[in-house]
């Protein structure tokens, strides 16, 4: 028995779109036709009979009106000048026979010369001989044929005999042929112009689809959503209406949900807006920042095009927040690895300094040297680290006193501050992120002083941490303390602004809050309140 894995069976092979759409549209066309060419058909005999009875019906009346007919009843048949005229009739219309008789039946006119004289051999013409026009198929003398009989009134509009006209019905059948053959003709040219219409039909067809199968088209459509879902960054497209056509999975968590989107919170319109904006102008929109549920989004907008007309647009868009967070956060170890090593350098210059004044056996220079040492360490790094047990948090402080004492301002914590260690990483990033835009902002207004301090009071009470940052900078105005939290508006220049507008945003994710009081020229106070889960709790 062979250990062979067995072969996967052959997937069935699927019929191309030009073979699809060839049999189907043949199959609607033929049967169409074919029902057209059996009614046509069933039209046509009627058609051609009632037309054959009404000219025999017109060539009888005719025959019956004349004035030679009528004289030549009032003679004997053998003398009466009818039988020429009827040979003549039927000679000009073609017919089997033309036949005038008197009220018994006696035949005044027969293509058969011998029988004038004889009586008229069919049921058929009692109607007639009656007053009554009738038609009928029958079999005389001659062959098989349509009958029309028709009465002839004298002057006095008294019947004096009966015309019959008969036509073979061998040459009926010829004509309805030739209508048949007529009607064959149509449905060929039909077929003929239906098969062209096809190829026309399956070349735009093709070129609509861009030369793909239906099998193709589908294989892409499934590829095209696994990818857009598997994709990390929100996805939107829409259409030349500006109605939302594509939107993935990333986006929708970014946009909290489809209905959303319609009900028009800030960020998303002006997501939307970017859109329309694209369509309408055509430029594409690179690297534009909105705020949107809290976040930062860095949003590209591209037009799509279709045979150089714009059919839509399509924006990415990714969270900047997070990359924001990550970078923070990794400043702040940094900032903590630096101070780590600036202390452990000035750590080694101690020691040199004690090994030193050991070796010159200066014992009171050195008790001097370590009392002092102690107490700078106590004050700038054991009291940080003391009151601030976050590491991150820690060692973010240490690396903004020291980024203070390089700039010539100083920055001091409160005694009475305390921060307790905290696992959940997103309240540390956001307290990063917010002491740092204070810090920096404090320090960038005081650059023109020549001094200045910086204070920081953090105090955590019932799982809120609040915090003070201030300054004797030089203030900010009354008319700009609400301004200072939009998006974009800095008194630094242009392409700033961004700071405390994201530090606002993250804390209002969190349910935190943030104010501001400044009297300009004395000083300037942030107030901060952020939750702070303080405890880890166990597994």
């Amino acid at each position: 028995m062979s250990d062979s894995p067995l072969a996967a069976a052959p997937l069935k092979r699927r019929m191309k779109l030009s073979t699809l759409v060839t049999l189907m549209v043949c199959s609607v066309v033929g049967t169409v036709l074919i029902l057209v060419w059996a009614l046509w058909l069933g039209q046509i005999g009627n058609a051609t009979r009632d037309g054959v009875k009404e000219t025999a019906l017109a060539v009888a009346r005719t025959l019956a009106d004349s004035p030679e007919v009528k004289r030549g009843l009032l003679q004997p048949p053998q003398d009466s000048p009818i039988a020429p005229l009827a040979h003549a009739v039927q000679a000009r219309n073609d017919l089997l026979f033309a036949v005038v008789t008197d009220m018994r039946g006696i035949r005044y006119s027969h293509p058969d010369n011998t029988l004038i004289g004889k009586p008229f051999i069919g049921d058929d013409l009692h109607p007639a001989l009656a007053g009554h026009e009738s038609v009928a198929i029958n079999h005389g003398v001659l062959a098989e044929a349509l009958r029309v009989f028709t009465p002839v009134y004298d002057d006095n509009h008294r019947q004096i005999g009966v015309v019959a006209i008969g036509i073979s019905l061998s040459k009926v059948d010829e004509q309805i042929s030739r209508g048949r053959w007529g009607v064959i003709w149509s449905v060929l040219f039909s077929m003929v112009v239906g098969s062209i219409g096809i190829c026309f039909l399956v070349w735009v067809l093709k070129r609509e689809l861009l030369g793909l199968e239906p099998s193709e088209l589908s294989s892409l459509f499934q590829q095209r959503q696994a990818m857009l879902q598997s994709l990390k960054e929100g996805v939107m497209a829409v259409d030349a209406q500006g109605r939302v056509t594509v939107i993935n999975h990333a986006a929708r968590q970014i946009l909290l949900s489809s209905s959303s989107i319609a009900q028009g919170e800030p960020g998303q319109a002006q997501l939307l807006n970017n859109l329309t904006e694209v369509v309408a102008s055509g430029e594409p929109i690179q690297d534009r920042e909105l705020g949107c549920n809290g976040r930062l989004l860095l949003s590209n907008t591209v037009p799509v095009r279709s045979q150089g007309r714009v059919i839509g647009a399509i924006s990415t868009f990714r969270d900047k927040t997070e990359v924001s967070q990550l970078m923070q956060r990794l400043d702040g170890m940094v900032n903590y690895v630096d101070a780590l090593r600036t202390t452990s350098h000035e750590f080694m210059n101690k020691l040199h300094v004690i090994l030193g004044l050991l070796s010159m056996k200066s014992y009171d220079k050195l008790e001097e040297y370590v009392l002092q040492t102690a107490q700078t360490y106590q004050t700038d790094i054991g009291a940080i680290q003391h009151r601030v047990k976050s590491p991150v948090v820690a060692g973010f402080l240490i690396g903004k006193i020291n980024r203070a004492k390089e700039r010539g301002f100083s920055l001091q914590l409160a005694d009475e501050s305390l921060v307790p260690d905290n696992p959940n990483e997103k309240q540390v990033t956001v307290l990063v992120t917010v002491l740092g835009n204070l810090i920096e902002n404090a320090l960038d207004a005081m650059s023109q002083q020549e001094e200045g301090e910086v204070s920081l009071l953090m105090h955590y009470q019932q799982g809120w941490l609040t915090i003070e940052v201030s300054d004797d900078g030089p203030g900010i105005p009354e008319a700009n303390l609400e301004a200072i939290f939009a998006k974009g508006f800095s008194t630094k220049g242009e392409n700033r602004g961004v700071g405390l507008f994201l530090a606002s945003q993250q804390l209002d994710e969190l349910g935190g809050t943030i104010t501001v009081e400044s009297e300009p020229g004395v000083f300037t106070q942030f107030f901060v309140s952020l939750p702070w889960d303080s405890e880890r709790k166990s597994a």
